[in-house]
This record gives structure tokens, C-alpha cells and sequence, in this order.
């Protein structure tokens, strides 16, 4: 039982990159969604609304943030002194605006007034009080840390479908192997070579596993969604993966083993 692989994503909804190693902050992972995209009405954007997002690529140089929009070209991501106030689910949160170049070339791309935004260290975004009685931070996740995976769920999943997906559709920062098919169902805290997890809640899952990370383009089946809404449909909606908190700063490795200390 050992960590399979590893993903950061440092624009919220743009793709991600696959890591050998990440350090985690208070946020979570370092760099992980920090920066994210807004309309004109200041409301966060996501492959929902735009799944031609997914082709635009994600680079990392340090702690510089670089993309790549199709037709475009390269633009490394630069935040503002220009301070807003920006909507990502029911949060608002102060940001400040990315350097206009890099705005303008996926407002171009995507055919709608876009703008790329920042959260500094001085910006905090509280995690769901309903479900963490600590005063946690995230980033732009949708609500929480870590999204942390089972290989072998996917591959039972996979069985059920004509054509199989690979797990870039479920985003997740943690991939684990060497479990049982939902064995993650009944975790409620783990431990990742020397880093201790929390299990928050089960992930529920939308229509942005339908879209094809290489092209951009939603499934006209609604698949694999659909197939996973025939079975794993829960009263925290249709689940794939467990949402996490890390305990304290550290490193994960690929390979570090994956030990269950409490179960449901």
C-alpha cells in the first residue's frame, strides 16, 4: 500500500501536473490552486461552464506559475497590486488580478471576458466549519486540501465502462494503490510515510469527469459519470475519493508507504 502518484493544480479547473514529490503548506499542497479564474462578475469558472480549459496547460519554475493557452503561446502568471473581491462557491475572497497579457489571451481563446486572480498569504479561506472544527485554511479548491484517490476504485469503475477513463477526470492531488476497490470509504485517518491525514468527507462528483482532459470535450454519454451515479450515489451525492486536511507542514513522496490508522 503506497502512494501511486502525485498532482498539483496550480490554476483552479486548468490542468494539472503530475509531481514526484510536493511540500505542503498551511494551504495544502504548495502552489496548489492559488491562482483560479473569474468572469466579469468577479464568480469563479471551471470546465463546468468552459471545458475547452482542460487544454490549457499548467507549468511550474520555482514558484513561478506559467500557461500555456492554445493559439496563443506562453504567459508566466504575474499578480497585480490591483486588490478585488472574488466568489468561489459561497466564499468570497480577497485576490488580487493577474498581469493583463495572460488574461486577455484566454479571454481570447475562450471567447468571454476572463481574468486570471491571485490568492495571496494574507487571504484566508476558511474549510467547511460544518465538517473541520479547526481553523483551516484552503486555496481555490472546491473545499478542502487534498482530494485523495484508489487506483484499484478506478480500475472497478473502469470494468463497468465501454471505454475507460484515466483518473486526470477526478483531480485528485494523491493517487494510492495496493487497496481494495472503495476500501477508502471506511478511512478516517491516514498516514503517508512520516504525514498524517485526516479523512473529512467523501467527494462528490460532477459533471466535470465527463470532460476528456486532452480535448476539452464533454462526453455525450455523460460517461463516467453516469455509470458512477449507478452505484456510488450516496446522501453526500455521487462519491469518488475522500477529502482530506494534512496534520502538519511536511513532504509526500511517490512510493511513501500508505498505512490506515483509523477506520469508520
Amino acid at each position: 500500500m503506497k502512494v501511486h502518484s502525485l498532482h498539483i493544480y496550480p490554476v483552479k479547473s486548468l490542468a494539472g501536473i503530475q509531481v514526484s514529490s510536493f511540500e505542503m503548506d498551511d494551504f495544502g499542497p504548495k502552489g496548489d490552486r492559488r491562482w483560479m479564474i473569474v468572469d466579469g462578475d468577479r464568480n469563479f469558472v471551471t470546465q463546468r461552464a468552459l471545458p475547452e480549459l482542460a487544454r490549457v496547460a499548467t507549468s511550474l519554475s520555482g514558484d513561478d506559475v506559467s500557461v500555456r493557452v492554445p493559439g496563443e503561446g506562453d504567459f508566466t502568471l504575474r499578480a497585480t497590486d490591483q486588490e478585488l473581491r472574488v466568489l468561489v462557491w459561497r466564499d468570497w475572497v480577497k485576490a488580487y488580478e493577474g498581469a493583463v497579457a495572460a488574461s486577455e489571451a484566454l479571454s481570447r481563446f475562450c471567447g468571454k471576458d476572463l481574468r486570471f486572480v491571485y490568492m495571496p498569504g494574507s487571504s484566508f479561506r476558511r474549510v467547511d466549519a460544518g465538517r473541520v472544527v479547526e481553523y483551516r485554511r484552503v486555496g481555490f479548491a472546491d473545499g478542502f486540501p487534498f482530494l485523495i484517490t484508489s487506483l484499484a476504485s478506478l480500475d472497478e469503475l473502469n470494468g463497468r465502462l465501454d471505454a475507460a477513463v484515466d483518473m486526470r477526470r477526478f483531480r485528485p492531488n494523491i493517487v494510492v494503490e495496493g487497496f481494495a476497490p472503495w476500501q477508502e470509504d471506511t478511512w478516517r485517518k491516514l498516514k503517508l510515510g512520516e504525514q498524517s491525514f485526516d479523512i473529512v468527507k467523501p467527494s462528490s462528483r460532477c459533471v466535470l469527469t465527463t470532460v476528456d482532459p486532452d480535448t476539452g470535450i464533454k462526453d455525450p454519454g455523460l460517461q463516467p459519470l453516469r455509470t458512477l451515479s449507478s452505484y456510488r450515489r450516496t446522501s453526500d451525492g455521487v462519491i469518488f475519493g475522500q477529502n482530506a486536511i494534512h496534520e502538519t507542514p511536511g513532504f509526500v513522496h511517490v512510493d511513501d508507504s500508505v498505512t490506515v490508522i483509523e477506520l469508520e
